[in-house]
């Protein structure tokens, strides 16, 4: 990844917008659609204990000294239209609050970001915060009913999953979650799935294969299977490496070897 992306706490706290105008005027907005307080001096910024900038002037030379300035100060600073200039991009978003998606480009294309936000748009149900907001909700009944962490992040990733009782792309995912806990069944404790694969092309993989993957809570690996391919499991799995004799890992095991 070109960039690390964070979602970014700003509610009531100091950020830097500096400019005016239409390049301006949209960071101010996002600023103060996530709760934070724009500050428009850079000193009077700097004192108040700022963390992030934006800087937006016509002039480029302005814009780069502005940016030093701040960066010297230990501020993150995005320039806008300058992603050379970028300690981190602002990205596209869709929001069925409280889930936000961000589509970025790491400044290679800010249009390119927008017409695949707006393509997601239309896939994802109004009431999608609905369900996030229910699973928080009942947190503690669906720990107590998988105490497992292992089982419980299973039974979550087959209700939430294509066709699953509470698949998040389906309207109506919030009013099935009691009925998807009361009626949930227990999960395997272990599991352990071999593939063989002939293609070092993720896109190569089956829907099955991609599924499973993306949920192993372990991954044991040839050493030439490339990192691209292994990206596809959660990023918190653990990862061994084949040949492998040691005592088998809980949980969903996934082998990849090659053909």
């Amino acid at each position: 990844m070109r960039s690390l992306p964070l979602f970014h706490r700003i509610a009531g706290q100091p950020v830097i917008v500096l400019g005016e105008g239409a390049m301006a005027e949209p960071k101010r907005r996002l600023v103060e659609r996530a709760g934070g307080r724009v500050v428009a001096d850079m000193q009077e910024g700097i004192d108040e204990g700022a963390r992030l900038a934006f800087v937006a002037h016509d002039d480029e030379k302005m814009c780069e000294g502005d940016a030093i300035r701040l960066r010297c100060a230990g501020l993150l600073v995005n320039v806008v239209d300058r992603p050379d200039l970028c300690d981190f991009t602002t990205p596209s978003l869709l929001e069925r609050d409280p889930v936000l998606i961000a589509v970025g480009t790491s400044g290679a294309s800010a249009g390119l970001a927008k017409q695949l936000r707006l393509r997601l748009e239309k896939l994802l149900p109004s009431d999608l915060g609905d369900l996030a907001e229910k699973l928080s909700a009942m947190r503690a009944a669906i720990k107590a009913r998988f105490p497992d962490m292992g089982e419980r992040r299973r039974a979550l990733d087959e209700a939430l999953g294509a066709g699953g009782q509470l698949d998040p792309l389906a309207e109506g995912g919030a009013e099935r979650v009691e009925d998807w806990l009361s009626s949930a069944g227990d999960q395997q404790a272990n599991a352990v799935h071999r593939f063989t694969l002939a293609s070092d092309d993720p896109e190569d993989l089956t829907i099955r294969q991609a599924r499973l993957l993306g949920s192993a809570d372990a991954v044991i690996a040839d050493p030439a299977i490339p990192e691209a391919l292994l990206d596809r499991a959660r990023a918190d799995a653990e990862r061994l490496t084949l040949p492998y004799d040691g005592p088998m890992p809980g949980g969903l095991v996934v082998f990849l070897e090659r053909a």
